[in-house]
Parts: C-alpha cells; structure tokens; sequence
C-alpha cells in the first residue's frame, strides 16, 4: 500500500473537494417532497450564471455523453446535415454519435493542434446556399489535446455567412474553469457534466438551451423518451425531475456552486490561467513541446505534452504511477501513446501543481526521457514573478 494521497492529474474526472464529498455523504430524501423541492429550484437557478444564461439548464443523471446525446434528439431529424469541426478525440466521438442517429455530418479535418478555425466554418456556410446545414457543433475546450476554442468567432462566422444554423457548444471540461456565455455567445445548445470544473464526481450532465433549441425539439423527429426536454422543462418549473433525480449529487452541486462562487468566478478563471501559464513554463523548460501550437488557444484546463520520437507516454505513465503515486492523463485516439496530459482545473492550486511537476520531472529522469532539468524552478519562477507582480500592483 502506498502511503500519502494519490495525486490524479487527469484532466476530469478531477478531484473532489472534502466540503463537496461532505455535502454529498448524506441520506436520501423524499425526491417528492417539500426539502427536495427548495434543493431542485436552488441549484436550477443558480447554476445559470455558471452558463453565461438567464434561460433553462437542464439537469440529467448522465454523463456529458448523454447531454451530446440529448441535444442531438431533440434538435435534428435524420437526414439533417450539420457541420463540425476536428478538434480531437471529443470532437471525433460527438461527430461519431450524430453519424449514429442518421444524421449527415460535414467535419472538417484539423491537425489536433489548433482549435476551431471560425474562418473554415464561415466558408462552408457561404457555399451552403441552400441552408441545408441546420447546426454547426464545436467542442470548446478540447481535453484531448489541450486546445480552448475560440467559440465568440464561430458565433461571429455563423451571422457573417447569414446562415441560420443553430450553435451547439460541448463546455464539458470547460464549465466552471474559464468563462462560458451562452446569451453572449447566443448558442443554441450548450453542453457540460459534472466530473471536471465543478469537481463533483461523474454522474450529473448539463444542457443549456435556447428558445429556439426548445421550438426545434417540438417539431424535430428523432425518437426519445429519457431524454426529452419537454418533460424535462415542465417537472422542472416546479423544482422537480420526472423520474428519481441524483439527489445527493444534487446536494453536491449545490456546494460545488458556493465554493466558486465565494472564490469568484473571475477570480477562479485567473487562477486556472497561472496554473497553466507555470504547466507550460515547466514544459518549456525541459525542452519538451506543448501538443496545442497556437498561444491564442491555449488551454487553462490542461496541458497536452509531446513525447520525444521514439518514448512512448504510456510507459512514462507507467513510472510515475508506480514511484509516484500519480496519474496523468492518456494520449487519445491519434496522439495514443504519444502525449501525456496534466491537468490542472478544479480544486487544484499552485501547491497541488508543483507536486505535480516534481514528480514530472523525477519520472522524467527515471522513464529515460530526454529532457532538461529546470522545468520545476520554471514553473515556481513563473508563480513567483506573478505574485510580485500583483503584490506591486496592489
């Protein structure tokens, strides 16, 4: 047995705070009664500025699958044509379930290094004259490479081409971390679960929707029943579910929500930014290459680093787990074997983050990688000169 805490610095699921695991071990309640009625209409409510909305966040027990899932049934027809970009793996599965529901998906082809390309999306909808692409779905911050689009300029593409579609946005690692504004973003369809930002453990998804999301999902013809957002938004309205809801998850989000809110959201969206800065600071360092290649979408949630040619990550995985006690995220799909990823979202803080990067750089030295020393004294480097520059400021 291994003595001390295990570090998991996978990007989500992501830890899970004490006060969340508190607020969680709890007995269940009448999911009728007058208790459960306050709790559904307190995290109904308050979970909307976590979206950028005034508008309804619909709360299933499921994975973020089963949001994608749900925004795809109550929105297209089969036959529908949608376009979506390659952005990574997450991206590649969302393309792969609407294929499944009989839906014609346009996807345009990415490196898994760049985000969205706005201008790509804007040229597509220009040459569909007849408007036969009815969603454009993108993936905001991919957690398989490390890459944060830029979901503003898609929104900007879509009215530049005058094209009707409607926007639907994957937030599922991005909820809680960096800013997410549905009304400003004027997205038809947002997505999210519960395992990443808000550091509840898996089991809740989130959809926020639009007007018009909920005008399509009454004249739209994939079948559903579980996921049906009608239902849904009338058992809702009175603080209720239509089926037995995840109450003591309930309970955690509803914690989860207090704690970033006493910390601010500003203020959590500037913390998640220096934990990356110093991440990327000790790749840097030790001579290493960050996966995503365009700073102007850097990721605040993760970080994607490349292997030298010839060491696989995985076996780099391997060592560190086994010296260590800690776990880094997997390469995905295309960059399997070649990338390993270091999450730093959630309940995470400069401390938790050096951990990290002492053990990165000893398993570093043990796997036989080729690298250079220093990334750690980078990393604090860039922890410290940030905090004289704040103190300075002040």
């Amino acid at each position: 047995m291994t003595s001390g805490q295990h570090f998991l610095q996978i990007p989500g699921p992501s830890p899970v705070p004490e006060r969340i695991q508190r607020a969680i071990d709890r007995q269940v309640i009448d999911h009728r009664g007058p208790e459960f009625q306050k709790l559904g209409h307190e995290v109904l409510e308050s979970i909307k500025p976590l979206f950028g909305t005034t508008g309804p966040v619909i709360i299933y027990p499921a994975s973020g699958t089963g949001a994608w899932e749900a925004a795809i049934v109550n929105t297209l027809s089969p036959g529908d044509h949608v376009l979506m970009a390659e952005t990574g793996q997450f991206a590649t599965l969302w393309q792969k379930l609407a294929s499944r529901w009989g839906i014609e998906v346009d996807f345009i082809p990415g490196d898994w290094r760049h985000g969205v390309d706005a201008a790509a999306i804007e040229t597509r909808l220009a040459e569909d004259k007849a408007h036969k692409i009815t969603a454009v779905m993108v993936v905001h911050n991919e957690t398989s490479t490390g890459c944060l689009s830029d979901i503003a300029a898609v929104r900007k593409a879509i009215d530049s081409a005058k094209h009707p579609a409607m926007l639907m946005v994957d937030t599922i690692s991005s909820l809680g971390s960096t800013p997410v504004t549905r009304d400003a973003w004027n997205a038809d369809v947002i997505v999210s679960g519960s395992q990443k930002g808000l550091m509840l453990p898996p089991g809740l998804s989130f959809t926020a929707v639009s007007d018009r999301a909920i005008a399509a999902s009454k004249t739209n013809t994939l079948p559903r029943s579980y996921w049906d957002w009608q239902e849904m938004i009338a058992f809702n309205a009175k603080g209720f579910f239509p089926y037995t809801p995840a109450s003591t998850l309930l309970y955690g989000l509803k914690e989860a929500i207090a704690m970033l809110n006493e910390e601010g959201l500003e203020n959590v969206f500037a913390r998640h930014l220096r934990l990356a800065a110093a991440c990327r600071a000790a790749v840097k360092g030790w001579g290493l290459d960050v996966l995503c290649v365009d700073p102007k979408v850097y990721s605040p949630i993760l970080t994607g680093i490349l292997m030298p040619a010839g060491h696989d990550a995985d076996n780099f995985r391997k060592v560190a787990l086994e010296n260590f006690n800690i776990s880094y995220g997997a390469g995905l799909g295309k960059v399997a074997g070649k990338v390993f990823r270091i999450g730093h979202l959630g309940d995470c803080n400069e401390l938790t983050l050096m951990a990290a990067l002492c053990a990165t750089e000893m398993s570093l030295k043990l796997a036989g990688v080729p690298h250079k020393a220093g990334g750690v004294a980078a990393a604090m480097t860039s922890f410290t000169d940030g905090n004289e520059k704040q103190r300075l400021s002040a």
